[in-house]
């Protein structure tokens, strides 16, 4: 029996591209690079400051100026993540269904918590989530299973009774390794070269709202 439905954040939820990629285009304009246009920056935003750093600088993540890069980016979504960042639409209609259903939801991300904290709060969700976990609240991200256990322990449910939705590989390998139903999230930051037919999810959506026509009744 279904008790509780978890959403990764970025692609997923919220729609955060454009934030990031303002972050990452004044970090290039800083030293003297070129901007990256937003429609190549979409793909990638749900890999976060590592994925964006290396498609802006074309570093490897071993590169000795790398860190440095993704700090200063860090900085630079400081002073925008919240500009132009908006929930998906059918979200909310989304929630309030699974309201209905009585199930809880949820929010498992890589997202730092000095941005998630102040963010979460601000996007308008019409009911609150039952509980938020972020990259860094176990100190390890997903796709280790971690963060799903965490959350799942947090609500006081078993993660067999969850289903878990999002954007990415990390996405559905963490919610496999503790036993929840995986569901792709289509409409979010999946780039041309992934292979989400390979990632293993049980179920794939391709807007919010067709979550609803897939829940048992």
């Amino acid at each position: 029996m279904i008790r509780a439905i978890l959403f990764d954040l970025d692609g997923t939820l919220a729609d955060t591209a454009l934030d990031l990629g303002g972050a990452l285009n004044r970090l290039l304009a800083e030293e003297g690079r070129p901007a990256v246009p937003y429609e190549k920056i979409r793909p990638i935003a749900s890999h976060g400051a590592r994925g964006l750093v290396e498609l802006g600088f074309g570093l490897h993540r071993d590169a000795p100026s790398f860190d440095a890069l993704r700090l200063r980016f860090l900085d630079h979504y400081e002073d925008g993540f919240r500009n132009e960042t908006v929930l998906f639409d059918g979200i909310n209609p989304l929630i309030e269904g699974l309201h209905a259903r009585g199930l809880a939801w949820g929010i498992i991300t890589n997202k730092p918590m000095r941005f998630t904290d102040r963010l979460v709060p601000t996007l308008g969700f019409s009911i609150p989530p039952a509980v938020v976990v972020s990259g860094d609240t176990v100190g390890v991200p997903k796709p280790d299973p971690r963060p799903m256990q965490h959350a799942c322990a947090q609500i006081g449910v078993d993660p067999t009774a969850c289903w878990y939705v999002g954007d990415a590989e990390r996405d559905i390998v963490a919610g496999r390794a503790v036993g929840m139903k995986t569901v792709l999230a289509d409409y979010g930051y999946i780039a041309d070269t992934d292979r989400p037919e390979e990632w293993g999810a049980d179920l794939r959506i391709a807007t919010p709202l067709q979550l609803l026509e897939l829940l048992p009744r």
